[in-house]
C-alpha cells in the first residue's frame, strides 16, 4: 500500500525531530525510511488497524498495537523509545488521550484506602518469585539505586543507596524508624544490620507483607523489626526517623496533602526523615501509558508541590539531591535481567506472564530508562531530607560531609 500523505508527513517529521534514522514496514510489505543513514530500528505494522490507531492516538495507539502483537519493533528497542520521546511523539493526539487519562485518574483514585490497596496490589502483588528473578539479590529493592563512579553492580548500587539514606538521616542504634512503603524490607534489613536501629515497615500489599513477616522470623529479627499491613495514612505512633522510598508517587493528586501530613505525623518533634520520590520539574500530567498499564492510581507530583505541602506541615527542608541520572542504570539492569530471565518468569504462571505482559513491561522498563537518561526530560528522582521543626547546629551537621563519608 502507499502511505497516506498525512502519515508520511508525520513519520518524516518524527525523523527530523528525533535526528534518528528508522524504517517503517507496512502490512503489504512496502517500506518507508525516515532520516538519513542506516536505520537503527524498524517498526513493522501487521494490520491496517494498527496504522489507524497510530495515526489517531499517537504513541498510545502505537504502543497498544505493539502489546497486541499487531506491531513489532526490530532492532534497537531503546533507540525506538528514545526517538519517540525526542520527537515529542508522546504528546501527539493529546485531546483523546487526555480525556482517557483524566477518566483513568478519577476511576483509580486513592482517596478510599480500599482502592489504594487494590491499586498497589495490581503492580506489587505479582508475587515474590517474580520480583526475585530480576531485582537485586538479596535486598530486592524496587527503587532507584545509587551509582557513584565505579559502582560495579545493581546489588552494590542498592546497598550504597541504603547506606546513603542512613547517613542523610543520621540513623543511630538508639533510633526507631518507620519505613513507609517498605516493599520487601530491603532497607529495613540493611539499615538494622549497618546501624543497629530498630524499625517498623508499613505496606499495604498483602503478598509483600506476608513474605516479609516470614523473612523477619526466618532471620530471627522479631525483636528489632516488625511490619504492619496498613495504608500509608494510618498513623499509629511517632518515630525518631521516617523513611519513605518510592511511596509518594503512589499517593495520587488528590491525596498528596494527606499523605505528606501523615509523614509529618509519623515523625517525632526534631526528628529527621527522607522523601525519595519520582517528581517533575514543573507541572506535567502523568503519562497515560504508566497509569493505564503499569501503575493504576499513580501520579507524579512536581517538586514544588511537594515542598509546599512539607512547609504546610511544619517540616524544614534540609537537603535536596537530584538522582535522575542514577535511575537510568538501575532500569537498564532491571530490563536486562527481566529479558534474561523471561523464560523462568513465564514458567511461574504462563497465563499471567504472557507475551502481552512481556511487551508491556519491556516498554515500561526500557522506556523509563530512556526517559531518565534524556537530557531534555522533566521527570527526575529527588531525595529530600527534612526535620520536624528547625534543627540546630548541635542536632544536624553544618556541612554536607557526612552525606558522603561514612562515620568510622
Amino acid at each position: 500500500m502507499l502511505l497516506s500523505q498525512p502519515l508520511r508527513n508525520m513519520l518524516d517529521d518524527l525523523g527530523r525531530r528525533s535526528a534518528a534514522c528508522f524504517a517503517i514496514a507496512m502490512p503489504d510489505g512496502s517500506r518507508h525510511r525516515a532520516g538519513e543513514g542506516e536505520p537503527a530500528f524498524t517498526v513493522v505494522f501487521h494490520t491496517e488497524a494498527a496504522l489507524f490507531a497510530t495515526a489517531t492516538r499517537g504513541h498510545i495507539g502505537l504502543l497498544e498495537a505493539y502489546f497486541d502483537q499487531e506491531v513489532d519493533v526490530e532492532g534497537d528497542f531503546g533507540a525506538a523509545e528514545t526517538a519517540g520521546m525526542a520527537a515529542g511523539f508522546d504528546h501527539r493526539a493529546g485531546a483523546f488521550n487526555g480525556i482517557e487519562n483524566s477518566l483513568h485518574e478519577l476511576r483509580h483514585s486513592n482517596q478510599d484506602p480500599a482502592h489504594a490497596k487494590a491499586n498497589a496490589r495490581a503492580h506489587y502483588g505479582l508475587g515474590t518469585p517474580f520480583y526475585r528473578l530480576w531485582l537485586d539479590d538479596p535486598l530486592m529493592m524496587y527503587t532507584c539505586g545509587y551509582w557513584p563512579e565505579g559502582t560495579p553492580s545493581l546489588e552494590e548500587a542498592q546497598r550504597r543507596k541504603i547506606d546513603h539514606v542512613c547517613r542523610k538521616i543520621l540513623l543511630r542504634p538508639e533510633d526507631r524508624f518507620i519505613d513507609i512503603g517498605c516493599g520487601f524490607g530491603g532497607f529495613m534489613f540493611r539499615a538494622q544490620e549497618k546501624t543497629g536501629a530498630t524499625g517498623v515497615g508499613l505496606n499495604t500489599t498483602t503478598e509483600q507483607v506476608e513474605w516479609l513477616r516470614n523473612e523477619i522470623e526466618r532471620r530471627g529479627l522479631e525483636a528489632s523489626l516488625q511490619v504492619r499491613e496498613a495504608d500509608f495514612r494510618d498513623v499509629d505512633e511517632q518515630y525518631d526517623k521516617v523513611v519513605s522510598i518510592g511511596t509518594l508517587e503512589h499517593a495520587g493528586r488528590d491525596q498528596l496533602p494527606e499523605v505528606v501530613r501523615a509523614h509529618a505525623e509519623f515523625l517525632k518533634p526534631v526528628g529527621l526523615g527522607i522523601l525519595h520520590f519520582i517528581g517533575h520539574v514543573g507541572r506535567f500530567e502523568t503519562e497515560l501509558f504508566i497509569r493505564k498499564h503499569v501503575f493504576p492510581g499513580g501520579w507524579i507530583p512536581s517538586l514544588a508541590d511537594v515542598i509546599v505541602e512539607m512547609e504546610r506541615n511544619g517540616l524544614e527542608v534540609l537537603d535536596i539531591e537530584n538522582l535522575r541520572r542514577h535511575y537510568a542504570p538501575t532500569l537498564d539492569a532491571w530490563a536486562d535481567r527481566f529479558e534474561k530471565h523471561w523464560p523462568a518468569i513465564q514458567r511461574l504462571d504462563p497465563q499471567r506472564f504472557d507475551e502481552r505482559f512481556r511487551r508491556v513491561w519491556r516498554t515500561y522498563l526500557v522506556g523509563c530508562a530512556e526517559m531518565f537518561r534524556s537530557d531534555a526530560g522533566y521527570t527526575h528522582l529527588f531525595q529530600v531530607v527534612f526535620s520536624k521543626g528547625n534543627v540546630t547546629p548541635r542536632s544536624y551537621p553544618m556541612d554536607r560531609a557526612h552525606l558522603y563519608e561514612p562515620k568510622p
